[in-house]
């Protein structure tokens, strides 16, 4: 793989994992996070590769604007939104400084960043957009003891980023530019520890099977990756669902609505 790619939340985990994962396959980098010093030996990793270093905190309106200044009219093949952050707790309790943090990585910031290189994809013809997601986007039906966290805003925040990669595909597929939502479980990465959470005990995938998925899966032309999920026919059956309750609305009053 050659061209240019934009990674957030580079300096650690999933994304740092897709840096290393492109710069050993020749692609030039612009690597956006919060720690500087981790991009700065990540840049120094692989010093004949071309690397951009951003540290920025995309959940700011500064943040974001200097990601966006830096990423300019460069001829950009790859985006993969993949910054994160948790912020579980109970909906009432949630600080609303968190909560805007949340939406600010997870919604506001993948959606400017999407539109700040789309048009240039769109008039090269070429280009993939990766929105780093989980399968907690299809937990909205799910009850608190099915799942064991209080998860309100984080939840909705991917189910956006799923609608938002599924939406976006429809519209831009014909100019040769893929979109993935991926969708991993629980990943070995220091996501959890960040927010207090003890997983080291857990089962987690590791981020080099979750990004291999994902180049593969943009290989294959899926919309959709979930690398834990074997049977792909699950997920459809989801994508079905949805498509039968939107198509099922008419404009006639619900007879259990009716007195």
């Amino acid at each position: 793989m050659s061209g240019l790619a934009v990674i957030t939340g580079a300096s650690s985990g999933i994304g740092q994992e897709y840096a290393r994962r492109l710069a050993r396959q020749g692609t030039s980098l612009i690597v956006v996070g919060r720690r500087e010093e981790r991009l700065a030996e990540l840049a120094n990793e692989f010093p004949e590769v071309p690397i951009q270093t951003v540290a920025a905190d995309i959940a700011t309106e500064s943040g974001l604007q200097t990601t966006i200044a830096t990423i300019g009219n460069q001829p950009v093949t790859l985006l993969v939104n993949n910054a994160g952050v948790a912020h579980y707790g109970p909906f009432a309790e949630l600080a609303p400084a968190n909560a805007t943090e949340l939406i600010g990585v997870k919604v506001l910031a993948p959606t400017r960043l999407a539109r700040a290189v789309v048009p240039g994809m769109i008039a090269r013809g070429q280009g993939s957009i990766v929105n780093v997601a989980g399968m907690i986007a299809f937990s909205g039906p799910a009850t608190l003891e099915q799942v064991g966290l209080r998860r309100s805003v984080y939840a909705s925040s991917l189910a956006y980023t799923l609608t938002f990669s599924q939406t976006l595909q429809s519209e831009i597929s014909q100019y040769g530019i893929g979109v993935q939502a991926l969708l991993p479980g629980v990943v070995a990465t220091e996501f959890h520890e960040r927010q207090g959470m003890d997983l080291s005990q857990a089962s987690r995938m590791t981020v080099g099977d979750v990004v291999t998925a994902s180049l593969r899966g943009l290989e294959l032309g899926e919309n959709v990756t979930a690398p834990g999920v074997e049977h792909g026919h699950v997920l459809q059956r989801v994508f079905d669902a949805d498509l039968a309750a939107f198509e099922a609305q008419s404009t006639e009053l619900a007879a259990r609505y009716r007195n």
